[in-house]
C-alpha cells in the first residue's frame, strides 16, 4: 500500500462539479493499494501516518504530528500510484489491486484513520478533480512495506 502524503493548509475534493469532500489543516493522503496489499499493511501505515511529525512546531521544525495539531485527512483512492512506467511510454498497472478489493481495504483504510483524526473521502473509481493546497510545499511517499 502506498500513500503519498501532503501537508496541506487545505483540500477539496468534486466529482461532476460538485464538492464532496473537504477540509482544513492536515494532510491529503493520496492512497494506493497493490496485489497483495492486506489489513496487515493497514495496522502498519495508520500509526505511522498519524504519529509522523512533519508539522512544525513554534520553531518552526518539522516536530509535531496530525493529532499534535488537531489536523484533519482527506482520503484519495489513486490506483496510479501502483503504475509502473519502467518499460515503453504508457504505464503497466499490472500491480494495482482489482477494484472490488481495492476498495475495501480502502474503506478500512479510512475507517482505522477516522478513529485517530477527522476524515473526508473522495469517491472511489470516480473523476475526481482534487484541490489540494500543499503547505511547504511538504510530501512524502509511505510504502507500508516498508515498515
Amino acid at each position: 500500500m502506498i500513500a503519498l502524503i501532503q501537508r496541506v493548509s487545505r483540500s477539496s475534493v468534486k466529482v461532476e462539479g460538485r464538492e464532496i469532500a473537504r477540509i482544513g489543516r492536515g494532510f491529503n493522503i493520496l492512497l494506493g493499494v497493490l496485489e497483495g496489499d492486506s489489513e496487515t499493511d493497514i495496522e502498519k501505515l495508520v500509526p505511522k501516518l498519524v504519529h509522523l511529525r512533519i508539522f512544525a512546531d513554534e520553531a518552526g521544525k518539522m516536530n509535531r504530528s496530525v493529532l499534535d495539531i488537531d489536523g484533519e485527512a482527506l482520503v484519495v483512492s489513486q490506483f496510479t500510484l501502483a503504475g509502473s512506467v519502467k518499460k515503453g511510454r504508457r504505464p503497466s498497472f499490472d500491480d494495482a489491486m482489482p477494484p472490488q478489493e481495492a476498495k475495501r481495504l480502502y474503506d478500512i483504510f479510512c475507517e482505522r484513520l477516522a478513529k485517530h483524526v477527522p476524515v473526508q473521502t473522495g469517491e472511489f473509481g470516480a473523476m475526481m478533480e482534487v484541490e489540494i493546497h500543499n503547505d511547504g510545499p511538504v510530501t512524502f511517499i509511505v510504502d507500508s512495506k516498508e515498515l
